[in-house]
């Protein structure tokens, strides 16, 4: 959860800048000669993913709509980006695409009693959140396949194996994304490439803090209350998840010794799923 929609043009432009911003670059994951895409990799998890997987030797692709802020993380961790409307995945089959490692990361959120959900804003946040993974993996599945190895890891939510109130699509979406990334594991199986997912609860984004923030004004309360009494309400642990976590549970999906880690689900959602 708490990741970023990618919404608007196309385009794709070289940054030759080394690191500047990395606490992570002591990580040793042993990707030289990799080439990750990362998706909704401006901010949030996305960001962190990247700079991770740079910090691990890969040639990171930062795939987002904030043109500036990818331009920026590319720049800082000598990377590419691409700038694509994942509101219409179809864009995604105009690409010229080749990677290593595919880290479906983008999403939006949208809450609503389904009475009041709006149609299209249900079947935006299906392409957003599983027909543009689903498109990738199509487009980059055949070159992994080629090359005996590959590692697709898709960002899910504790909300593709828990349902809450009010985020049908989200949570009909991350169900799916959790389908979907087993069946590529299924057909990759004996190919070199894995298919996992990870499953985040709340995340410190600014998605995250901006619900924050909205259900504080709706309700009339401070944000700490919010943050206890309902984000954290179902979750043992009470705290946040950093994004720089998920990055790193990201990243070992993708290093040395996963060969035989794949069709799985990593839950990382600080007790919720225990309960």
């Amino acid at each position: 959860m708490g990741v970023a929609h990618i919404p608007t043009g196309l385009e794709r432009r070289v940054a030759s800048r080394p690191v500047t911003d990395s606490k992570e670059t002591h990580v040793t994951l042993d990707l030289e000669g990799k080439t990750a895409l990362v998706t909704g990799a401006a901010s949030g998890i996305g960001r962190a993913v990247a700079v991770r997987l740079a910090a691990g030797g890969a040639s990171v692709v930062v795939l987002d709509r904030d043109e500036a802020g990818a331009k920026q993380l590319a720049s800082d961790i000598d990377g590419d980006f691409l700038v694509a409307d994942l509101s219409d995945p179809s864009v995604i089959d105009t690409l010229d695409l080749d990677a290593d490692i595919l880290v479906n990361n983008a999403g939006i959120q949208h809450v609503a009693p389904i009475e009041e959900f709006e149609p299209e804003r249900f079947s935006l946040i299906q392409r957003v959140l599983l027909e543009a993974p689903f498109r990738f993996a199509r487009a980059l599945l055949p070159g992994m396949y080629a090359r005996g190895w590959g590692r697709i890891v898709n960002v899910s939510s504790v909300h593709g194996h828990r349902a809450s109130p009010y985020k049908a699509a989200y949570v009909s979406a991350k169900h799916g994304l959790e389908g979907l990334s087993k069946v590529i594991a299924l057909e990759a199986a004996g190919k070199g490439v894995t298919s996992n997912t990870v499953c985040p609860g709340y995340v410190r984004t600014p998605l995250v803090e901006g619900q924050i923030a909205d259900q504080a004004r709706t309700h009339g309360i401070d944000e700490a209350e919010v943050l206890d009494d309902v984000l954290l309400a179902r979750t043992p642990v009470k705290r946040l998840a950093e994004p720089e976590e998920v990055a790193r549970l990201v990243a070992f999906l993708c290093g040395p010794g996963t060969d035989s880690v794949t069709g799985s689900s990593f839950m990382m959602d600080g007790g919720w799923t225990a309960a």
